[in-house]
């Protein structure tokens, strides 16, 4: 599969850090960001790039000339004048005549692009994007998706949102060359806006959720970020390809405030401190997945989309405070039968509601975590049993000390402790 970097970008927001060369040359930690693409690419043997070149573009190809010195082979698009975040596929119409890769040139990444190509495969759509969780929903396009990922709707930051899932584009793309109708002509155009947002009426963008590391270097603020996780090792550790760990959090009473069966997004409030309990999670590289019992559905007192906007508010809430989880599990039945309104084809004994530990292992198998080496966080005795029968570390918060766990205040102060292990 081939690969096409979209290199030619000013960076005018990033310029203060260097605006002497392209935004895709500024180096971290000795090493321009292109050159961290190029060599994770060739790490899972995808060799054949295509480089995407404007903006004091010479720098780029002085560097890297044909690419045989770093492991791969490298040809150049030219710009002459800027086409936009798009318009320079119009050059690859008779270039590229199967599935490729479409990459940003300002974001570090860690990405079992294998896997994602798969998946692209399974779903058979005209493009495929990349999208993940990031610490400042508020100002990014929100990528809001079916359950089979195919996206439904794409709201710009600049239009109108209440409460979302956290689910931002990444800037990683696998299209097909049918994209290529959108371009009879040479001009400038936009990527998002004018050749994958028209493919949701189509049913033909999907999107691809994954937790692994990708960030933009946008701004300073991000690159300086990213030059501490490579520090770190979080970027060469956060990737499917690799084993992870997690920190399985329970909803009700350990990140929001224990209402009884909560059933409206009017009662969802977050626990003070639980957004920078997760902002911890987040920056330790851990995945914070939520796992809970929700027994509304079965009860018939609360629906799926119900659910969803509740979850969304949380999701939203978090991403003010610049906190986000990676996913949520939750088990919407309930073993006992005989209730007005229920829903009996939820009445079942099941193996994921807790204390069962279906919830954890269907994490696990969907992202690759080490469950030995993951943590357990809930209120109730529920949640220990879940995490030790999945063989996790366990910690308990509230007010009354377990056997099964060590207790804690609040959530807080068990990620403070779990973290200072590490």
């Amino acid at each position: 599969m081939k690969t096409v970097i979209m290199a030619g970008g000013k960076g005018t927001r990033i310029a203060k850090i260097n605006s002497e060369i392209p935004k895709p040359m500024i180096e971290i930690l000795g090493k321009p960001i292109l050159r961290y693409q190029i060599e994770c690419l060739k790490e899972q043997g995808m060799t054949d790039i295509i480089l995407v070149v404007g903006h004091l573009g010479k720098v780029i190809q002085d560097y890297f000339k044909d690419g045989r010195s770093f492991g791969v082979a490298i040809e150049y698009i030219v710009e002459e004048e800027p086409l936009g975040t798009a318009g320079a596929l119009f050059f690859l119409k008779d270039k590229i005549k199967e599935d490729f890769l479409l990459l940003n040139g300002d974001i570090i990444f860690n990405v079992d692009m294998h896997r994602f190509y798969d998946y692209h495969k399974e779903r058979g759509g005209e493009a495929t994007i990349l999208t993940h969780p990031n610490n400042h929903p508020y100002d990014s396009g929100i990528i809001k998706a079916d359950a089979e990922g195919k996206v439904v709707r794409w709201l710009h930051k600049e239009d109108e949102r209440m409460y979302y899932k956290n689910r931002v584009n990444a800037g990683i793309h696998i299209l097909s060359p049918e994209i290529f109708r959108f371009f009879e002509d040479k001009a400038k155009r936009d990527l998002d806006r004018e050749i994958l947002r028209p493919l949701i009426e189509e049913g033909e963008l999907y999107v691809y959720d994954s937790p692994e590391y990708v960030k933009d270097m946008g701004v300073p603020e991000r690159y300086y970020e990213v030059i501490e996780d490579i520090k770190k090792g979080r970027v060469e550790e956060k990737t499917l390809l690799k084993k992870q760990k997690a920190v399985f959090l329970d909803r009700d009473g350990t990140i929001n405030q224990y209402v009884g069966f909560l059933t409206c997004e009017e009662e969802m409030q977050l626990i003070p401190k639980a957004a920078e309990a997760i902002k911890k999670i987040n920056r330790s590289g851990y995945l914070a997945i939520v796992v809970t019992n929700q027994p509304v559905i079965a009860r018939g007192e609360v629906s799926f989309e119900e659910l969803e906007n509740i979850h969304n508010k949380m999701e939203t809430l978090l991403g003010m405070e610049g906190a986000y989880v990676d996913d949520i599990f939750f088990c919407p039945h309930h073993p006992d039968k005989g209730f007005e309104g229920e829903r009996e084809e939820y009445k079942i004994d099941c193996e994921c509601r807790k204390p069962k530990s279906g919830m954890l292992l269907a994490a696990a198998k969907k992202y690759n975590i080490d469950l030995a080496d993951s943590w357990m966080i809930g209120d109730g005795k529920n949640d220990i049993l879940a995490g030790l029968g999945a063989g996790c570390h366990v910690a308990f918060v509230g007010g009354e000390t377990m056997e099964e766990a060590a207790s804690y205040a609040d959530l807080y102060s068990a990620i403070e402790n779990i973290l200072e292990e590490e």
